[in-house]
């Protein structure tokens, strides 16, 4: 396959089990980025046995609570974890030793940058600065917007459309929705 080791193999949905022995089969995971769950690192965990590797590019955890649970359950089922980025072998007491030590600078590099979005947000905040888009109408704007909204004819019919409201301001109509709704709140 495509480059790999022959002990590494690649599993399909179905992930079908290699007819090597336990001691040398392996699964190759990728986690996907955008997902929260791992579909396939779900598979691989339901269908490995004792003496199994699991093989995975990058650390999969974003937190080292969710590490070590992960390490645990492998452990029990007395399956080894080989990381290929970071060099990890849980099949030795020096590869458990820094899958921790990897695990915990994860978590703490993820809480440092957390803590340094939140102060980045705040100190933005206390300069006047807020996040998002600029709304497409000034007040002044919305209450002429309103004012138009609630002028009737003669005939007690609205005197303006909100299509025609939306095309004098160069908005959409749900943009006037919205003007108007929070006017009424």
């Amino acid at each position: 396959m495509g480059g790999c080791p022959p002990a590494i193999r690649t599993p399909t949905a179905s992930a079908t089990r290699s007819t090597r022995p336990a001691a040398t089969r392996s699964s190759s995971i990728r986690p996907a980025a955008s997902s929260p769950v791992v579909p396939k690192l779900d598979e691989a965990l339901r269908i490995s046995r004792k003496g199994d590797q699991l093989v995975v590019t990058k650390l999969l955890g974003r937190s080292l609570e969710h590490l070590m649970a992960l390490s645990k359950q492998l452990q029990t089922k007395q399956v080894d974890l080989v990381v290929l980025d970071q060099g990890i072998d849980t099949s030795t007491a020096v590869g458990r030793m820094f899958f921790q030590i990897l695990g915990a600078i994860a978590e703490f590099e993820h809480a440092l940058m957390s803590e340094r979005t939140r102060d980045g947000l705040d100190a933005a905040r206390a300069r006047g600065r807020t996040g998002g888009q600029k709304p497409k109408l000034t007040p002044r704007q919305a209450k002429i917007a309103q004012e138009m909204y609630d002028e009737l004819g003669a005939d007690g019919r609205r005197v303006h459309t909100v299509q025609r409201i939306a095309d004098e301001f160069g908005v959409t109509r749900p943009t006037i929705y919205r003007h108007l709704q929070r006017q009424t709140d």
